[in-house]
């Protein structure tokens, strides 16, 4: 109260200090000369209210200071502050209060309060000179809305506002974008966020959406951020922001005129409204006025526009509905807003309807009965659409939805426009149907959204869908289309769950010839499907590109909870005549019709609706678990090497490991790297692997498989712990197999593409795929990972990727790693060790065991204990050695001094003999015998001539000896007749 005392007082001295200088001269103020304002608020929460003049020093005589209203009064909606009165009035026509609050409707420029400011969010990080300049990267007023910047830089929009009482702040956004990422918040005057729950923004699914934030009383600063994540080329559409309203301001002097286009008919309005197509208004306008008849305007016009003439761009074809004698009319219409005019001079004409034709039959499931419209089967019945008939004993009807004739759209497909230049639906369609195809219709502007929405209920499989089976799928949607452009049209489709998130799956861009897609659903929800096309994002006015088309000829979705039916399927019967499916882990055979189990090493692959599942074999050095619905790798293996088998176990190569790439960048200079988590192997096919979506918590996403990848992006601001993942994707669904073999199942794993390791061990390959299928990689994405042993290198090793290729894959599908580590080491066995025995020392000798270099093995077989066992030392047995050899040499030597003696008397024997049969030849007949003479011993031998060896000599010795001790000795006679024996 004091303090409003001292205001009031300081008011008075200052308007008597002007009074004596100005004197005489200044007049009495006139009400147009001064308005009234409210002191600022004491601890009691009085004030007082002093009018103030517009120009001070003009005039004399304001009125005098009177008490205020309470701090805390307001006016409601509609109304103002009447400050002469202090009392609220009624805002007049063609103007709109929010009573305590204001409204930022307009942005033909940035109003006057806000800020926007740019900045790099790598100015800190030694990386700035790598992103372009953030300068011009603010957000941009565009008429109704404000946009997002879409580059690189963090761009934040900002007001401050001092609440008198807690109130709210409100605003309506477009978010389609997920590469952008958009958080608002609220500060207070302490730079302390207040409202961090409301934070981070979720995209929007269908225009524009409405989001309201409580705000306490005081100062309160606001935030509107954006900041692009994209790592690719493609530009992503901006954040728009509208309508800004903030409540809690204590008051309003006065009520706001309604902008240009928009009307306020009565008073009291709270807001204006926009004024219908074909009319328009000015400022503070309390109606709007229709157009000449040679002009229009769109909804929430300042203005009208004259009509251009119609052109061929401006209609349209489709079909009329079967009539009863079932026929079908092609017809001609207008394209909606019809703004062109058929009057002016070479304006084109609608084209007159054609003949009618035999309507095309009823879609698979459905059939028309004495010609009425075409209507589903019933349960236990199927139909190829020319009529019902019952499912076999034995089958039961394979349910889903097929549409392939496009008479009419059918009653759980929709189809709107969504507008390119504000972003809201408009009510006409968008497709149309064309008999044997429904394609894009002319939309009022080339940059329009033609959608098609269709709706599932849910999903009803014929087998329930197994927490650890190979595949979670549910059911699967099929579609043909085609898309014939000459500029750069866009086909987008986006998958909703339980009409709460709308998520583009795949996005196809120019001219495409008739193709197929398909998407697998792996959840049991509600389900949408919407194809959304743009013919070209740059708004121009009029049509000029409505020949380029999207069209779709045939849409086929499985398994769809109150589906129909276009043909049964075995299946195994009941006791009481109906179906059962078969037990998790079995087949239908189709000859009996009775449910078999898969065997061991199997598992039950191929999609139900089909009719055709059937048992599998599991990849190498895989196994199967107990329901037969998976393959697994339980981090074990053994190989066969060089007539060995080599075995393997690495429980700890489970757990997942991590790697990033080095430091990439986005064309705009955006810094990024890739983070790749790897789960080798796992018991019964756990995969620990996981990446996440961490950019906000409302949109936190997981990804789990044995191989996945997400983009990590530095921090935006400097007191955020960890850089941001995002766009995280799967690379490894399920394990094909485990072998040495460089190729398997259609993937291959060059060993170029790494150093050579040691070869007398392979690498062990581990394959992958996963379940994603996308345009490039049209059977989804695959890895394969190179496990080398290094006994040097013990716990997880190291995870590397290809030099050539430093994303980790050199075509975008195939993914390659090397995993070096002790854990890929064989465990050891007996062929990995050698023994070394040593010298007999002491009667003792030691056999040692030692592992072979390089040792490639771990655990396992541990190294023998060293081998002890008694011997003969070497000093033993060399004089062994020389004992014998001395006898021997002595024996040898005895043997031979005995036969050279022997020989001695042999020879002189003989030489005595010639030399007396010489002499007989020439004196006397040689005598038949010769005696043995004196003093020779009776021992010694007669030989013949004829020499004989040493060997012969022995055995004549041995062998000739008389019984009476005499040697017989051969003679030759003189007369050369027999010989005879001595």
């Amino acid at each position: 109260m004091a303090g409003a005392r001292w205001a009031l007082l300081a008011l008075s001295v200052a308007a008597a200090a002007g009074m004596g200088r100005a004197g005489e001269r200044l007049h009495v103020c006139k009400e147009s000369e001064y308005h009234y304002e409210y002191t600022a608020c004491d601890s009691a929460g009085s004030r007082w209210r002093v009018a103030v003049p517009h120009a001070p020093g003009l005039c004399t005589g304001l009125p005098d200071p009177v008490r205020g209203t309470e701090c805390s009064f307001s006016c409601r909606a509609g109304e103002f502050l009447d400050m002469k009165a202090q009392r609220c009035r009624p805002c007049a026509e063609g103007t709109y209060s929010l009573g305590t609050g204001v409204r930022f409707d307009e942005w033909d420029e940035v109003p006057h309060g806000f800020a926007s400011v740019a900045t790099s969010l790598d100015g800190d990080d030694g990386f700035g000179d790598a992103v372009e300049n953030c300068t011009g990267s603010t957000w941009v007023p565009l008429g109704d809305y404000v946009a997002s910047n879409t580059d690189e830089c963090t761009a934040t929009l900002m007001y401050a506002v001092n609440l008198k009482q807690s109130g709210t702040v409100s605003f309506e956004y477009i978010y389609p974008d997920s590469s952008i990422v958009f958080e608002f918040f609220v500060q207070n005057d302490q730079c302390q966020a207040t409202v961090e729950e409301s934070r981070w923004m979720r995209t929007t699914e269908k225009g524009w959406e409405f989001h309201s934030v409580e705000l306490s009383r005081g100062n309160n600063v606001l935030f509107w951020r954006t900041t692009a994540f994209s790592v690719w080329s493609k530009v992503p559409k901006p954040v728009l922001v509208r309508n800004i309203g903030i409540t809690g301001v204590a008051f309003t002097s006065e009520c706001f005129p309604c902008k240009p286009g928009t009307f306020a008919a009565a008073a009291g309005s709270s807001s204006c409204q926009p004024c219908p197509a074909d009319t328009f208004s000015a400022k503070g306008a309390t109606s709007c006025q229709p157009c000449d008849p040679d002009g229009y305007a769109e909804p929430g016009s300042a203005s009208c526009k004259p009509r251009p003439p119609c052109t061929d761009k401006d209609y349209f074809y489709t079909h009329t509905a079967c009539d009863e004698h079932g026929e079908t009319q092609l017809m001609f219409k207008w394209a909606e807003p019809k703004v062109c005019s058929e009057e002016l001079p070479q304006a084109a004409k609608l084209p007159p309807s054609g003949g009618r034709t035999r309507c095309p039959p009823c879609n698979p499931g459905f059939a028309a009965a004495n010609g009425s419209a075409c209507q589903p089967c019933p349960l236990g019945s199927y139909s190829n659409g020319s009529g019902c008939l019952s499912c076999p004993a034995g089958t039961e009807p394979v349910l889903g939805l097929e549409y392939k004739w496009w008479n009419v759209l059918p009653p759980n497909m929709e189809t709107t426009v969504l507008s390119g230049i504000n972003f809201e639906y408009k009510g006409i369609a968008g497709w149309e149907v064309a008999g044997d195809y429904i394609y894009t219709a002319a939309g009022a502007s080339d940059n329009d959204f033609m959608i098609l929405t269709l709706v599932v209920p849910g999903f009803s499989p014929p087998s329930p869908v197994l927490e650890d089976t190979e595949s979670k799928e549910v059911a699967r949607i099929t579609f043909v289309f085609e898309m014939i452009c000459t500029v750069n049209c866009e086909l987008y489709f986006m998958v909703g769950i339980n009409s709460h998130t709308n998520t583009p799956v795949e996005t196809w861009t120019g001219p495409r010839g008739k193709q197929s897609y398909t998407y697998v659903v792996e959840k049991n929800a509600t389900m949408s499907f919407t194809w959304a096309f743009q013919r070209t994002p740059y708004h121009e006015e009029g049509r000029r590109y409505t020949s380029d088309v999207a069209k779709l000829y045939s849409i086929n979705v499985t398994n769809v909870l109150g589906g129909v039916a276009s043909f049964c399927r075995r299946c195994a019967p009941e006791t009481s005549g109906s179906c059962a499916p078969c037990p998790p882990g079995n087949v239908m055979d189709h000859g009996s019709g009775t449910c078999r189990p898969c065997p061991p090493g199997t598992y039950l692959r191929g999609h139900p609706s089909d009719g055709l599942p059937a048992c599998h074999p599991c990849g190498p050095g895989t196994y199967s678990n107990q329901l037969r619905s998976l393959c697994f790798n339980n981090c074990t293996a053994a190989l066969p090497l060089r007539g060995r088998l080599l075995r393997y176990e690495f429980p700890a190569l489970a757990a997942a490991a991590a790697l990033a790439t080095g430091p990439a960048f986005t064309p705009r200079g955006r810094r990024y790297r890739h983070h790749f988590r790897v789960s080798l192997c796992g018991p019964q096919g756990r995969k620990a692997a996981a990446c996440s979506d961490n950019v906000t918590e409302a949109r936190l996403r997981v990804v789990t498989g044995y191989v996945c990848r997400a983009t990590l992006v530095p921090p935006e601001r400097p007191r955020h712990q960890g850089p941001a993942s995002s766009q995280p994707i799967s690379l490894g669904d399920r394990i094909l197999g485990v072998t040495t073999s460089s190729i398997l199942d259609g993937i291959t794993s060059p060993p170029e593409l790494f150093p050579p390791g040691h070869p007398d061990l392979p690498d062990i390959i581990f394959f992958y795929r996963s379940n994603d299928v996308t345009q490039p990689c049209g059977s989804g994405r695959a890895t394969a990972i190179r496990l080398r042993c290094d006994p040097l290198r013990p716990g997880p090793g190291t995870l590397s990727v290809p030099s050539k290729c430093p994303e980790g894959t050199c075509d975008g599908c195939t993914f390659h790693f090397l995993w070096v580590t002790g854990e890929g080491c064989p465990r050891c066995s007996s062929s990995h060790y050698r023994p070394i025995v040593s010298a007999c020392l002491g009667g003792i000798q030691r056999t040692t065991y030692v592992w072979r270099e390089p040792r490639l093995c771990r655990g396992g077989q541990p190294l023998p204990p060293q081998k002890v066992r008694p011997c003969r030392s070497a000093d033993f047995w060399l004089k062994v050695g020389i004992s014998a050899g001395t006898g021997a040499a002595a024996l040898l030597a005895a043997l031979a001094a005995y036969f050279w003696k022997k020989n001695q008397k042999l020879e002189y024997k003989y030489s005595k003999l010639v030399m007396n049969a010489a002499a007989k030849e020439s004196d006397l007949p040689a005598p038949d015998t010769c005696a043995i003479m004196e003093g020779e011993d009776a021992e010694d031998e007669l030989v013949f001539a004829t020499k004989k060896s040493l060997f012969g000599k022995i055995k004549s010795l041995t062998s000739k000896r008389m019984p009476d001790g005499f040697d017989s000795v051969p003679l030759k006679t003189s007369s050369g007749g027999s010989a005879m024996e001595l």
